[in-house]
């Protein structure tokens, strides 16, 4: 027996009628009240009538009533206002407040499901039924897992928005650069963006060789000797700029190229990065006053200049050559994990709900992603007609499916109901 199963039952309703406490006053539970997920009860806003008397207040939920003490709730102010301990059996111990124990006071059955699916060795419990859920229950089901998607990144926006000072420009151009360098490298950029504030590349915008410079520099890929005139230029005039302004290296190692195509390459990435500072400066204003998807698009429209046409890393000829843009791939994964986030966190923040829905609505004028998760709920039956229902696939996936949080989802609620 797990805490999350009872949590179902009490939210539910899934218990019996016939509730009692172990003093034997009998129980009717007008509200259940609301999960609390921060410290304290587990439910907060209650409404439940002992005997005679009307109670609000709290709810806390055990699976021994021993556990109170286990978890040193006695000595706690956060749970003066427990009206309730719900429990699946009491044992040797219990506290001095009314406690109900449900072992006998609900549906066998429903636990032998539910051990069933946590229990399951499949790709998902839920992975040779849901195919068959009604497509209603299936999008509102994404409904909701991309708002909680969308809420939990505001939780990382917020510490860099704190950590920056309530710099809105360096906070989109650290979670732009986190991910604008494909997972692989995704710590690397980050750090690159740390020890390289937007700031200082601004002041230096009427100058693509400087703010070049700097950023190879900083990465770490001008430490070496070179025999081509370009890096050689570039490593001069980084000497210089780390001199004046006391720059910092990372290490060249913490880069990585193993089972990257050559366009994904983190130098070319740099160099794109470099040009798309260039063109438009500070971005995260011209994204926040834009109404259109292409026009964001377009603020990423960049061609590398004619050394990066036959190169993939400095004083390495490649016999491949062909003009470098950002491919629509690495256009979209911009758009889906820094675009969406900061413009849904802007709107979140200032309580401008505009820009939550134009955040939203961005990812349902995105295609569909394709990776090995996204075909494997299709190979189950589902259909996912933009990146809105992909991402909240993803992160159903990750948080709910692979933890086997099945409790939590409305696809296992109906499912639960339909057996």
């Amino acid at each position: 027996m797990k805490e999350d199963f009872i949590y179902y039952l009490w939210e539910n309703r899934l218990l019996s009628l016939d509730l009692r406490t172990t003093d034997d006053e009998e129980i009717k539970i007008l509200s259940v009240g609301t999960r609390n997920y921060d410290s304290g009860a587990d439910y907060n806003n209650a409404r439940i009538k002992i005997g005679e008397t009307l109670w609000a207040g709290q709810i806390e939920i055990h699976v021994r009533s021993s556990d109170w003490f286990k978890h040193n709730h006695q000595n706690d102010d956060n749970y003066n206002n427990v009206i309730l301990h719900v429990v699946y059996e009491c044992d040797n111990k219990s506290p001095p407040i009314p406690t109900l124990e449900i072992k006998d006071k609900f549906d066998f059955a429903l636990l032998q499901r539910y051990e069933s699916f946590v229990n399951s060795k499949r790709w998902i419990p839920c992975e040779d039924m849901i195919g068959d859920v009604q497509n209603f229950t299936i999008v509102s089901s994404l409904d909701r897992m991309l708002v909680e998607h969308l809420e939990n990144e505001c939780k990382d926006l917020d510490l860099r928005l704190i950590s920056n000072h309530n710099d809105w420009e360096q906070t989109f151009y650290q979670r732009f650069m986190r991910y604008f360098g494909l997972k692989v490298n995704n710590d690397s950029f980050e750090y690159l963006s740390r020890i390289l504030p937007l700031n200082l590349l601004l002041k230096h915008i009427d100058n693509e060789v400087y703010v070049e410079a700097m950023m190879f520099g900083c990465a770490g890929f001008l430490e070496n000797d070179f025999e081509e005139d370009y890096p050689n230029l570039l490593k001069r005039e980084f000497r210089m700029l780390k001199s004046k302004f006391g720059l910092r290296v990372m290490p060249n190692s913490n880069w990585k190229f193993l089972r990257l195509r050559p366009p994904n390459f983190p130098t070319i990435r740099i160099a794109q990065m470099t040009k798309i500072i260039m063109k438009n400066g500070a971005m995260f204003s011209k994204i926040r006053d834009s109404d259109s998807i292409e026009d964001i698009k377009s603020l990423f429209d960049v061609e590398l200049g004619d050394y990066w046409n036959n190169h993939f890393q400095f004083d390495k000829v490649s016999d491949y050559v062909k003009k470098k843009t950002l491919g629509k791939t690495a256009l979209e994964l911009s758009m889906i994990n820094s675009v969406v986030p900061i413009l849904f966190y802007y709107g979140r923040y200032h309580s401008l709900e505009s820009y939550m829905e134009k955040a939203m609505n961005y990812l349902e004028q995105i295609e569909a992603e394709d990776n090995l998760i996204i075909r494997s709920f299709q190979q189950c039956g589902l259909c996912f007609q933009n990146a809105f229902q992909t991402q909240a696939a993803l992160y159903m996936y990750k948080y709910y499916c692979r933890r086997k949080r099945c409790l939590e989802c409305r696809i296992y609620l109906m499912l639960s109901k339909n057996r």
